[in-house]
């Protein structure tokens, strides 16, 4: 039996979009196979998160002092880039080496590769555009105006895409639900640790300088603590338990991806397998995440079998 599998973009792309860069960034750095929020509450906590990042990635300056520094904005994004392409590995990697007595690697292997792609696209898009403006400066004034032309185009795709990844930090919920959060909130506090320790305070005082440094990083990891601790009560989606250990749980807005916690019902807990079958079949429910044969699609109270 083959499983469908969505597209990158799910097709929402058209000739027309790359006119709007921010619309482009959406569908490309928010992938058709990215889950959906589980409830509203869940979707406003992720959209405070998404802020208060900013204020981590876009730089403590520009919000005290009130001016835009495009160089500065630039050089923060890239340096944060760097930081996700070494910091992102490694959280999933301490995470994997948690999850590993209730399961295994494969499990999470085509999810894990998605969010690896997605991670290698954003950084390659961010470097480009670094490039771009660099290199604009050693041409004459037509290739110049050209590569700017191109290098705006490319920094206002890179900063709705970043704005779009700080929600679903690279695709990240589609191994683990609390992985965004968890991500969000390590990478914040590397990113302003730095500057406290080398006294990087940007013009400000001691005492102000460290309440709004700390105060991105403060902020994100309260709103991370009750994004997961509102998915440990409300849906027993707890961050030390395996995926495929997680109970099904119903999406909030309707999608065609795999239902969460637990997208990996068809290869874990199968008849055979050595854990058993984790899912205990509700009142009147066989089989709780619909057709347990149907890979990506959700039952739809059809015949399950495609008959």
């Amino acid at each position: 039996m083959t499983s469908a599998r969505r597209s990158w973009t799910d097709g929402s792309l058209s000739v027309r979009s790359f006119l709007k860069p921010h619309k482009v960034a959406w569908a490309v750095f928010h992938p058709a196979w990215i889950p959906e929020a589980l409830d509203p509450t869940v979707e406003r906590l992720k959209r405070g998160r998404v802020v208060a990042g900013a204020v981590a990635a876009v730089g403590v300056y520009t919000f005290v002092e009130g001016g835009f520094a495009f160089e500065e904005m630039l050089e923060n994004t890239a340096i944060a880039s760097a930081v996700l392409f070494f910091l992102t590995p490694v959280t999933v990697g301490v995470m994997l080496f948690v999850w590993r007595r209730t399961g295994t690697v494969r499990q999470l292997k085509r999810p894990l590769l998605d969010s690896l792609k997605l991670l290698l696209l954003f950084v390659g898009c961010v470097l480009t555009t670094v490039g771009i403006f660099r290199s604009s400066e050693l041409v004459g004034l037509v290739p110049r105006m050209l590569l700017s032309l191109v290098g705006l185009w490319m920094a206002f795709f890179v900063m709705a895409g970043a704005v779009r990844l700080s929600g679903n930090f690279f695709g990240s919920a589609a191994v683990h639900r609390c992985l965004p959060p968890l991500l969000a909130t390590v990478t914040t506090w590397l990113m302003a640790v730095p500057d406290l320790i080398t006294g990087d305070l940007h013009g400000l005082s001691l005492t102000m300088g460290i309440v709004f440094i700390l105060g991105a990083p403060v902020t994100v990891t309260g709103i991370a603590l009750l994004e997961m601790r509102r998915l440990k009560r409300r849906y027993g989606i707890r961050l030390a338990a395996h995926p495929a250990t997680l109970p099904p749980t119903p999406a909030w807005a309707p999608s065609q991806v795999p239902p969460q916690g637990n997208p990996y019902g068809h290869q874990y807990g199968q008849p055979g397998h050595p854990h058993g079958q984790p899912y205990a079949p509700g009142p009147g429910r066989p089989y709780p995440q619909g057709n347990p044969y149907g890979g990506y699609r959700a039952h739809n109270g059809q015949n399950p079998y495609g008959g």
